[in-house]
Order: C-alpha cells, then structure tokens, then sequence
C-alpha cells in the first residue's frame, strides 16, 4: 500500500459535524481495503506535523471554510503531500458561489439570474440600486452565503417583507451573499470521479427547498437514482455539469449541484470539491448505482492522487 494515510476531518467550520460522519465513513472504508489510514481532526492537530508523524498521503474530508477552499490544500502543497480533490485556486474558486458563476458566465453556460451584496452595503434602507436589481430578479427569492455549505444561512424569500430577515441570517455566515432568482423546476446532483460523471440524482422534499433540515434531519426528503431523465436530457445534464467543472478546473471527486425552470431548462447552482462521503450521502449514492461500493469508490479516489 501507499504508506500512511491521514483521513482529514471534523475542523472548525459549521459544517464540523458532517465532516466528522464523512471522515468516519472514509476512515472505515479505506481500511477495510488495506490502507493504513488515521483520522486526523483538524481542530486539534497541528497539520504541519503531518510530514514528520510519517503521513505521505492525505484524503480530505472537510467541508466548508478552512477544509474545501483552498487552505488545507495550500498547506499540504507546502508540505509536499499529495492530497484527494481539486487544487488550491480551483478549491477557493469553487466555494465561492459569485465568482463561480461570473466564472460560468464567460464560458456561456447557464446559470440563473443573481446579484451579490456585501455587509458594508447594507444599511437602514437598501441602496437604490440592489432594489432596482431585486425587482428585476423577481419573487421568489433564494438568499445564500457566499462561502457556506449543507444549506447553512439559506432562505427562500416570498414576500419582500421576509428579505431582511434572510439576509440578517445569511450574513451570520458570510459578509458576502449571493442573491439569486428562484427556479420552479426539479433539482439534480451529479458526481464526478476524474473524468467519470456519475449517474445523476434527482431530489424531492416536502419543504420549500433543500435545507439544511431536508438534508440531515428529515426522514422524507427523497433521492431518485436514475433520475427519471430521458436519455438525451441525462447526456445534457451530464454534458453541462463536466464543462462546469472543467471550468472551475476542479479534479479528483466532487458534486455538481444544478436545478431547473418550469420549462426543465437546466441552471448550475454550484460545485462542491469536497462533497459528503458518508453511506447515505449523494456521492456514494451515484457511485453505488453506477456499480461502484463505497470501498472501490474511496479507492478510485485515492488513486486520482499523484
């Protein structure tokens, strides 16, 4: 085997919990196959000991700030440790919902309508302009923080008597929100593994959209896999979630998030480089479906690693 394998999780983000479940599942996994894998919680291990601790290959189970956006990797390309999922720049590029977007944008793909706001910009009265581009975005709408995953600080916006509330909530989590209009149609994920796009998966839940309540608490949120598209929508979907990422210059394993209008046209929401590995979280979903178990899937993962 490749020598000892640190298995990165937990940190310090809101997302601490997740993390923890996808490190677990990760850790079992890649013993279970005869790696000689640790867990390694970054809130309370120094990462720069890695190296004389005899580490030589580290698999990143994080999840959002501090795990995903580029800083654990900067780190260990300072320590020459080769590690699981994208690089540095298309790490930070990635969690960045905005500069994603403006990213797809120039490469003409689809994604909806948004304006961004930052917390200097917000006072006692909204300035003239963000409403002027509220009123073009329409009701409903979708409130984000920048820079947060698993729905963390999300709203949906009905009445313009609710944004205040929504973005007071969103800027718990960022100074920098994304405000976006909302999208009446189905929502799909879509894994990738190098350059294999998985089968995609199309979400149901009984809420207003896909919270952070659908996705780790509710029992009745469901997951469709195959999805229910014909097979020239599935090559569509799949054609625009591989150019999305390539755009992003993303690698490794990770998720594209996408939803759909009341037309099914297609609409990129967002790319996670570092998406949940749990058994039951979407990833492993795809791979399963797509003849792949968990324990091949963080194999293939870890052989993306040079």
């Amino acid at each position: 085997m490749v020598g000892k394998v640190a298995v990165l999780m937990g940190g310090c983000s809101s997302e601490r919990e997740i993390s923890l479940l996808s490190g677990k599942a990760v850790l079992n996994g890649l013993r279970d196959i005869g790696f000689d894998a640790h867990p390694i919680d970054t809130s309370d291990f120094p990462i720069c000991q890695l190296k004389q601790e005899g580490f030589i290959k580290a698999f990143i189970a994080l999840h959002g700030r501090g795990g995903e956006d580029g800083t654990i990797q900067a780190i260990l390309e300072y320590l020459s440790i080769p590690y699981t999922g994208s690089g540095v720049l298309a790490s930070s590029l990635s969690i960045d919902k905005i500069q994603s977007k403006y990213l797809w944008k120039g490469y003409g793909l689809s994604t909806c309508p948004f304006i961004s706001l930052h917390q200097s910009q917000m006072n006692r009265n909204l300035s003239h302009q963000v409403k002027k581009n509220l009123s073009y975005l329409g009701l409903p709408l979708f409130v984000k923080p920048n820079r947060a995953g698993s729905s963390l600080g999300v709203s949906r916006v009905n009445y313009m008597l609710d944004l205040e509330p929504a973005l007071i909530k969103a800027f718990h989590y960022d100074q920098e929100i994304l405000i976006e209009t909302f999208l009446s149609g189905d929502e799909y994920t879509i894994g990738v593994i190098g350059t294999t796009v998985l089968p995609s998966i199309r979400i149901q839940c009984s809420k207003e959209f896909y919270s952070y309540h659908s996705k780790y608490i509710a029992n009745d949120t469901k997951y469709f896999c195959p999805s229910g598209l014909s097979i020239e929508k599935e090559e569509d979907l799949k054609s625009l979630s591989l150019a999305a990422w390539n755009a992003l210059g993303c690698t490794g394993c990770g998720r594209i998030d996408v939803m759909t209008d009341a037309a099914g046209r297609f609409y990129l929401l967002e790319v996670n480089t570092s998406p949940g590995m749990s058994n039951h979280s979407l990833v492993p979903i795809a791979a399963k479906k797509a003849g792949i178990n968990f324990s091949e899937l963080v194999r293939r993962i870890m052989d993306l690693v040079n």
